[in-house]
């Protein structure tokens, strides 16, 4: 590539810094001009907000299908969320094994919201939705437990479609009509066409509500809880169950409240922590390796530009352990300078032209640069990969992010701008420019 052709290449890098410059600022400060409002994502510990940890109760659900009973469980709260309105939930499921025994978990995360009760009401307590056929030859001298009485049949809440507020033409009597999805309307086709003439009964929360008697096949997939429903109730039960009857009983383990101040806190504390550190690394590039140094402080700008937009963009949810990886990727672009930068001084030391000795530099350092990376991305996958916290996860992609774009410009941006400066000729001065240390 000619001289001309580098130059504007290095003018265009530059303008795309200071258009990307501008749009983080732009995005940030303005709500209705610029390009409009596009804030950083914050995490639950920069931005406050309310934890919460629940466990679900798994003792009924055959291990093959307890992965996707969690999943579906997972998908039911965080509609139920987004229905109220909560800003950026994070719900997800955690499995342990405690004494051999399986734990699963499920974690909510409510950034914004620090009133714990208020938390709470907004998980609500989603009913438990089942149909239970009653047990044949019971007898009627004895008595039985609820569970004794009915067996599981699989059909329940997570196979419902959706449900609709009724009234008994007869009667004028609120029912709750319900439609099950193709999954459950096959399971319901199934039961009554093969169980005519016994109870199906309907319980939520482990409370019967109704214990009709199966007459007929019903293959049409819609069924209707009656019972003593005053209109009210009738409706919030149809809210309920809209929002998402829960495949599985759940119960709250434990609260974690963190304050908008302690996580304004946090965030100015690793802000803080990353300006000093560029400006410490920047430092020490200029005293160090002179011109060069400059370059590369220009290179990191840049990088930190590049970051800060894929952020906001992606988005990507900034954490503590997120801005720690950022922080640490930073050291990952100065080290690939570095390397640059030694390889390029044995090439002048050999006696080629600073044109031919920044150019072969660059191909020498390739090499380890790119070998190194990759290295720090496999880690970085692995660590995602195998995390079950949200703050491992969230510590690895920004790090993996930081690392693929530190490649991009310490070989593209560094030696952009070093040719696009065009000095050719190796005198004291030129010598002195890219000499390192208290040595030219």
């Amino acid at each position: 590539m000619s001289t001309t052709k580098i130059r504007i290449t290095a003018l265009f890098l530059l303008a795309l810094a200071v258009f990307g410059g501008y749009f983080i600022y732009s995005t940030e400060t303005s709500k209705d001009g610029g390009f409009g409002n596009v804030p950083f994502k914050l995490g639950l510990d920069l931005n406050g907000g309310t934890h919460l940890v629940y466990q679900a109760d798994t003792s009924k659900v055959a291990p093959d299908d307890v992965k996707g009973a969690m999943e579906a469980l997972r998908e039911t709260i965080e509609n139920r969320i987004n229905v109220l309105g909560v800003s950026e939930p994070l719900v997800q499921v955690e499995d342990a094994n405690i004494g051999g025994q399986s734990v699963h978990k499920l974690i909510v995360e409510l950034p914004g919201v620090t009133d714990t009760e208020k938390a709470i009401g907004i998980i609500g307590k989603t009913p438990v939705l089942e149909f239970k056929l009653q047990n044949e030859n019971l007898s009627t001298t004895t008595k039985y437990t609820m569970d004794q009485m009915f067996a599981d049949t699989g059909l329940t809440g997570r196979l419902l479609a959706r449900a609709d507020l009724e009234f008994n033409q007869n009667t004028n009597a609120p029912v709750v009509s319900l439609t099950f999805n193709d999954e459950g309307k096959t399971l319901f086709a199934d039961l009554t066409k093969n169980n005519i003439g016994r109870v199906l009964a309907i319980f939520l929360d482990g409370r019967p509500l109704s214990t009709p008697v199966i007459r007929d096949a019903i293959t049409d997939g819609k069924a209707q809880i009656s019972g003593q429903f005053t209109p009210d109730e009738a409706k919030k039960l149809v809210e309920d169950l809209n929002y998402g009857a829960l495949p599985l009983p759940i119960s709250l383990l434990g609260t974690q409240t963190i304050g908008a101040s302690l996580g304004a806190g946090a965030l100015h504390a690793s802000v803080d922590a990353g300006i000093i550190s560029f400006i410490v690394i920047a430092i020490f590039l200029i005293l160090w390796y002179r011109l060069p140094g400059i370059v590369a402080v220009i290179a990191l700008a840049v990088y930190t530009i590049i970051n800060l937009i894929i952020f906001k963009l992606v988005p990507v949810t900034l954490t503590t352990a997120g801005l720690a990886g950022f922080i640490l990727s930073i050291g990952m672009a100065v080290d690939a300078n570095i390397l640059i930068f030694e390889r390029m001084k044995e090439e002048l030391k050999r006696g080629l032209s600073l044109e031919d000795a920044i150019r072969e530099g660059f191909h020498r350092a390739w090499l380890s640069i790119r070998d190194s990376n990759l290295s720090s991305i496999i880690t970085a996958v692995i660590l995602y990969y195998f995390a079950t916290s949200a703050l491992i996860k969230g510590f690895s992609f920004v790090f993996a992010i930081g690392v693929i774009t530190s490649m991009f410009t310490a070989i593209t941006v560094s030696r952009t701008l070093l040719i696009a400066i065009g000095l050719k000729k190796t005198n004291k001065f030129t010598k002195f420019l890219f000499g390192n240390g208290l040595k030219n």
